[in-house]
């Protein structure tokens, strides 16, 4: 009989997790940063923006990794993390976006944090864009409707590419791009409702976003021939309600909206399918000369985030629900998040071969984790910590169907889980909703003492790093 071999991912396996600036950093506006797009979420996020008031601001502190970064990663380390994926603040290094000269201030906190990262043996990757631009160049430019964004992002870029050549290797154009098309103004700076944005202006502005991304990838790559510069979509997958042809159908062209933008990033070009959208929409694309030559350049990994799928139908009848920023038609058969988000853990297999039967390149899981209400309580040694079995479930089961994918043939490279430490978050700038493997003290009222507690889940994911994964697959 033939043993039974051990089962555990990949030796080179990247584990870790994900942080975005604007929901750990704080300092808001301290060493000459300013105001971003992200910091007028949810104030300003549809048409007017609003300055939020200081005093009652959550992100203005965030949970202070600006100045406690130095304790966060200690403690990353001793989970035993090999990457963590962060994002740079733009406006932490180039306040307004369109200055001539970067700030050094800002330049220097990244300095030190990529720094901490190196000497704790945890490799940094960097999110280029996660959710935020100056919020000056929302203002006078109207965000990604405006071409010159490219030439401040390829400014921007390429003073991180040549600060860091030696120091990071992968790299990520842009935060989910995708989700452009539900929140115009977390994506691209757009001031206005989803449903008022004009489909020109909306895929005009998309369009600038890949010439800047092919353009970044470009660069980086003449800069350091060895960067990994990947693009990074919301990968939700959409299962047809019914085996009807016409719900059938209806989900294809849901999935073929996430399709859409790693096509291009995978391919360098334009499909098919959405040139007859453009031509029966009425979208004619300014294109300059060069611009499809840059999209050309296309990325060496896709990675994505993963945490729910939803269904699609053609019958109008059905009722719709907000999922994660889309409205989706509930699945019958899965169960739900304290947010709604229902849990499906095969998906994430799904999405995995389906992206790597389509392109053949390397994936990387960047986000995937449950938003949950945590309570703080003591444990048996009078310690504070949160008994999160529910998460450890959640991730348990998610990545056992990431190690199947890999059976299956799929080349991954890496898994960050969403938010290790507890962030404030994106839209709607609150605490209540956590992610975390470590508990901060911080409530959505701006209330607590910031400490850091470390959960269940902290010494759970420590053994599955330790055992690179086979205690996903112990029985305890």
């Amino acid at each position: 009989m033939k043993k039974e071999e051990k089962k555990q991912y990949p030796s080179d396996f990247l584990w870790g997790g994900a942080l975005a600036a604007s929901q750990c950093e704080g300092a808001t506006l301290e060493d000459g940063k300013k105001w971003t797009t992200a910091d007028a979420m949810p104030y300003g996020v549809f048409s007017d923006i609003v300055i939020p008031p200081l005093e009652t601001y959550l992100k203005k502190d965030a949970i202070d990794f600006y100045h406690r970064y130095k304790e966060d990663i200690a403690l990353f380390a001793e989970m035993g993390f090999k990457m963590l994926r962060i994002s740079l603040s733009w406006a932490r290094i180039f306040p307004n976006g369109d200055e001539d000269k970067p700030n050094e201030k800002g330049l220097q906190f990244y300095d030190n944090l990529i720094d901490e990262l190196l000497a704790n043996n945890i490799e940094p990757m960097i999110t280029l864009v996660h959710f935020e631009i100056p919020l000056h160049l929302a203002i006078e430019y109207g965000g990604w409707t405006n071409r010159k964004m490219i030439d401040f992002y390829e400014k921007f870029v390429t003073t991180l590419y040549k600060r860091y050549k030696d120091k990071v290797k992968y790299w990520l154009t842009f935060n989910e791009i995708n989700v452009v098309l539900d929140a115009p103004f977390n994506g691209a700076g757009i001031q206005a409702k989803p449903d008022e944005v004009d489909k020109q202006v909306l895929y005009q502005a998309i369009h600038h976003q890949f010439v800047a991304s092919g353009l970044a990838v470009k660069i980086g790559h003449e800069i350091n021939p060895d960067f990994m510069i990947g693009c990074m979509v919301a990968n939700s997958p959409y299962y047809p309600l019914t085996p009807s042809p016409e719900d059938v159908w209806a989900a294809f062209e849901r999935d073929r909206e996430t399709l859409f933008f790693a096509d291009v990033h995978a391919r360098g070009k334009y499909p098919g399918y959405i040139q007859r959208y453009f031509k029966e929409n009425g979208i004619t694309l300014d294109i300059k000369d060069g611009d499809l030559e840059l999209m050309k350049n296309t990325v060496d990994y896709i990675s994505f985030s993963y945490y729910m799928s939803y269904c699609a139908t053609a019958d109008k009848n059905v009722k719709t629900e907000i999922g994660n920023i889309k409205s989706t038609v509930k699945n019958p058969h899965l169960q739900t998040s304290d947010w709604g988000w229902q849990i499906d853990p095969k998906g994430l297999r799904y999405v995995l071969n389906k992206f790597y039967d389509r392109y053949q390149l390397p994936l990387f899981i960047v986000e995937n984790g449950l938003g949950a209400k945590d309570d703080l309580v003591l444990d048996e040694s009078g310690n504070y910590t949160v008994e999160d079995d529910y998460r450890i479930e959640y991730l348990k089961s998610h990545l056992q169907e990431a190690y199947e994918a890999i059976q299956d043939g799929v080349k991954l490279l890496g898994y960050t889980s969403w938010g290790p430490i507890d962030i404030v978050s994106n839209t709607f700038s609150k605490m209540a909703k956590r992610y975390g493997y470590i508990y901060v003290d911080k409530n959505n009222d701006g209330t607590g003492t910031l400490n850091r507690y470390r959960k269940k889940s902290f010494y759970w994911y420590k053994e599955v790093i330790e055992t690179n994964g086979n205690s996903l697959f112990e029985d305890k």
